[in-house]
């Protein structure tokens, strides 16, 4: 390959990277450079290599055949080096280990037990990048049951009372209908604004606006602190969260350590304190 070795590995970093992020800009705030060093050394390595790695798009970086085959062993071979390192300075050793998740689940969910696992596995350091409605994630974990939730300053004592109000809809057009239909209500007509997240849809029933049908477990912290109340008990399941692995990837002992401390995760009905 030519050119500088030093100049090359550098490329290569800044590309694993940015494969990994989906995203020039947020591959220049973890590297801690300007976004047009990013592009020149994705340009570069793309001169040097005479390959095109990545297309631009409105929903982000696509990577080309030529990245899907080179990323997983950029991933491999760093991680590898990592371990290496440690064990030559006398250190743990740790196993890096990349996911993607949802804004929802993310902020919802999984962050807030971040420490717990962080304590049980020191070894793995999490990578950890959130996206709307591009990954799904937790697989066997979570399923997603959903209930109104609403600001305490609304008066609703029946399924019935919900007329009264604006319900908040999601880009998912049969919630309300499925909810109803499990509450024995008739849904009422569907008029109230759509938002393509559910942490907005929080933020908007925080401040009175109307009501959100929202996956409880996501947002037990609106609830602790009394922002969100839950006027019923009934719920609705509509899908699940799911944990996937690429089939070019290799399932790590990093890998299955996190799937199952979040089948344990999950089956721990405890609420946040």
């Amino acid at each position: 390959m030519p050119g500088r070795p030093d100049n090359t590995l550098n490329a290569l970093r800044t590309f694993e990277v940015a494969a990994r992020q989906g995203s020039f800009t947020r591959a220049a705030i973890e590297l801690r450079v300007m976004q047009a060093a990013v592009s020149h050394q994705i340009a570069r390595l793309e001169d040097v290599l005479g390959v095109t790695l990545f297309h631009r798009t409105p929903a982000g970086l696509v990577m080309t055949d030529a990245a899907q085959a080179l990323f997983p062993v950029m991933e491999r071979g760093l991680d590898d080096i990592a371990r290496v390192l440690d064990r030559l300075a006398g250190g743990p050793p740790t196993e890096a280990l990349n996911i993607g998740a949802v804004t929802t689940f993310a902020v919802g969910w999984l962050i807030p037990r971040l420490q717990a696992f962080d304590q049980a596995h020191p070894g793995i350091k999490l990578r950890l990048s959130t996206h709307n409605n591009r990954v799904e994630i937790a697989r066997e974990g979570l399923d997603a049951p959903m209930t109104p939730l609403c600001s305490p300053r609304l008066d609703i004592q029946t399924p019935a009372d919900m007329r009264r109000h604006t319900l908040l809809r999601s880009y998912r057009a049969d919630e309300w209908t499925a909810w109803f239909a499990q509450a024995t209500e008739a849904c009422p007509p569907l008029t109230g604004p759509v938002l393509d997240s559910s942490i907005g849809l929080a933020d908007v029933a925080t401040e009175g606006f109307g009501i959100a049908l929202l996956h409880v477990a996501m947002f037990e912290r609106h609830l602790l602190s009394g922002r969100l109340i839950r006027p019923f008990a009934t719920t609705v399941t509509l899908g699940s969260y799911w944990l996937t692995v690429p089939k070019d990837r290799r399932i790590t002992s990093a890998s299955k350590m996190l799937l199952n401390w979040m089948r344990t995760a999950a089956a721990d009905h405890r609420p946040l304190e």
